[in-house]
C-alpha cells in the first residue's frame, strides 16, 4: 500500500521541508520501505556549505521509524512520541549523499520493542548500494 508524502506529513511530527520522505512503498507490523528524493534538494534543510553528509542518513531512517511507529499504531497501538536515542554499528559507505543521483531507499526494520523503547534496525540505499546502515535505539515517551 502506497503512502504519499501528504499523508506522510500528517502521521510524523516533521513539518514543511524537514519531512523528508517521498512515500512509503510498504510497510507491515515489523518493518517500513520508504523513498526519498530530497537528498538532491539544494534546499535541503540538513546541508551544510552545499553538502549533505551521509550522517544525515540517520536522519531519513529516523523519519521512516517514525511513519512506521504511526502506521502501526493506526492498528491499534498507542501513538508515543520518539525520541533517538543512540545509534549503533553505523556503517558509512559513502561520503555524502547529495551526490546520488538515484533516489533513496529507506528501509526499517523493528528488531525488539516495550512501551517505552524500541530498537530498528536500519540501511538507506539508492535501489542498488547500500549507502549507510545501523541500529537505531528510541525511546518512547509513553504519557
Amino acid at each position: 500500500m502506497l503512502i504519499a508524502r501528504s499523508r506522510i506529513r500528517k502521521l510524523i511530527p516533521h513539518a514543511g521541508v524537514m519531512c523528508l520522505l517521498d512515500a512509503a512503498l510498504s510497510w507491515d507490523a515489523e518493518r517500513i520501505c520508504c523513498t526519498a528524493s530530497s537528498h538532491r534538494d539544494p534546499d535541503n534543510p540538513l546541508r551544510r556549505d552545499g553538502r549533505l553528509a551521509a550522517v544525515c542518513g540517520i536522519e531519513y531512517a529516523a523519519q521512516a521509524m517514525a511513519l512506521h511507529g504511526a502506521l502501526t499504531a493506526l492498528e491499534g497501538r498507542q501513538v508515543a512520541a520518539g525520541l533517538l536515542a543512540s545509534v549503533r554499528d553505523l556503517v558509512c559507505n559513502v561520503g555524502y549523499l547529495h551526490d546520488v543521483d538515484r533516489d533513496l531507499v529507506i528501509e526499517a526494520a523493528r528488531l525488539l520493542g516495550d512501551g517505552s523503547r524500541v530498537i530498528y534496525e536500519f540501511r538507506v540505499t539508492d535501489g542498488s548500494n547500500e549507502l549507510i546502515s545501523g541500529r537505531a535505539a528510541v525511546v518512547l515517551d509513553a504519557g
